[in-house]
């Protein structure tokens, strides 16, 4: 048994990495394989991921694109299909659009006769075609000379002005907290969320040291009595779970363990998502262990980017 605090990492420096690169970064988080990657990993593992759907993970790569129409019809063309999970600041003809490779695939998905998501699609195809190779349209994407996309790269996202820095600036925060406090943060729907799988995680292999790791309470002071009842409570749900390890599958076995588990989880938002959960999540109404990581990481955000948090 293993006992450890509640921390976060926030994931800044992972923005300057390609896309592949950070999807993969993020989603070996779920089966705690992290130990795969090197330098040849991340193109198989996210083609992986495409090719079988597995959309949460491609919700971890966001790309900010600068679309211009020749005619205002073009533009409008894009609104019709209602795009729910793109962020968009409109100029007359000019159209400022940041979303994740999974909402640029099922656009792709959806409304492949919208020539201005046709001219996205070929645009990040281009760069990145282990993301649509499964999904492209029959008869190829439709060219308009009309429509040019730019990848607007990051040094100017964060260039933007205060308003636009909300929608389109995303960042992602790795925490590693108990399983209860999850439960709290992924019912804040505009995230991308990839967690720790104990579905898969077999706690007694080697590189889990062969033990389950929870998160030290606040409620009770190391050496007290209640500590004491929490801590034996804690060796004797291990002791049981790596019983039923013998001749169960880690899915079954982990019925028996309590929210106290460690768990990590990465949480991926725009600034304006982010303001969102401070506000809520760091008041005395909220629940005390999740004030004890969400304080300190507003405290961290206005360190960061002041413009928008301070």
């Amino acid at each position: 048994m293993r006992v450890v605090p509640p921390s976060f990492e926030v994931l800044e420096n992972l923005d300057t990495e390609s896309l592949a690169v950070r999807i993969e970064f993020c989603g070996r988080i779920c089966y705690k394989s992290e130990n795969k990657i090197d330098q040849e990993s991340a193109l198989p593992f996210v083609s992986k991921m495409a090719e079988h759907g597995h959309n949460s993970v491609l919700e971890m790569g966001v790309v900010t694109l600068e679309v211009d129409c020749a005619d205002k019809a073009r533009a409008d063309e894009l609104f019709f299909t209602q795009p729910r999970y793109l962020h968009i600041d409109r100029n007359e003809n000019q159209l400022l659009i940041t979303g994740s490779v999974r909402a640029f695939r099922e656009m792709l998905m959806f409304h492949d006769d919208c020539q201005v998501v046709n001219a996205m699609c070929a645009f990040l195809n281009d760069r990145h075609p282990y993301f649509f190779s499964t999904i492209l349209p029959e008869k190829g994407f439709i060219f308009d000379s009309s429509i040019t996309v730019r990848k607007v790269e990051l040094d100017e996202v964060t260039q933007f002005s205060p308003d636009k820095l909300l929608k389109h600036r995303h960042i992602a925060v790795k925490f590693v907290v108990n399983r209860a406090i999850t439960h709290e943060i992924v019912r804040h729907r505009p995230c991308s969320f990839l967690q720790e799988s104990q579905r898969y995680c077999r706690y007694s292999d080697d590189k889990f040291g062969n033990e389950v790791t929870f998160i030290k309470p606040m409620f009770f002071a190391e050496g007290s009595r209640e500590y004491a009842i929490w801590q034996k409570a804690m060796l004797d749900t291990e002791q049981m779970y790596l019983q039923l390890l013998e001749t169960s599958t880690p899915q079954a076995a982990r019925t028996v363990l309590p929210n106290s588990c460690k768990t990590e989880l990465i949480v991926y938002a725009n600034f304006a998502e982010w303001k969102h959960i401070f506000k809520l999540r760091t008041t005395k109404a909220a629940e005390p262990t999740m004030r004890e990581v969400t304080i300190p990481l507003f405290e961290d955000f206005k360190q960061r980017f002041p413009t928008v948090f301070s």
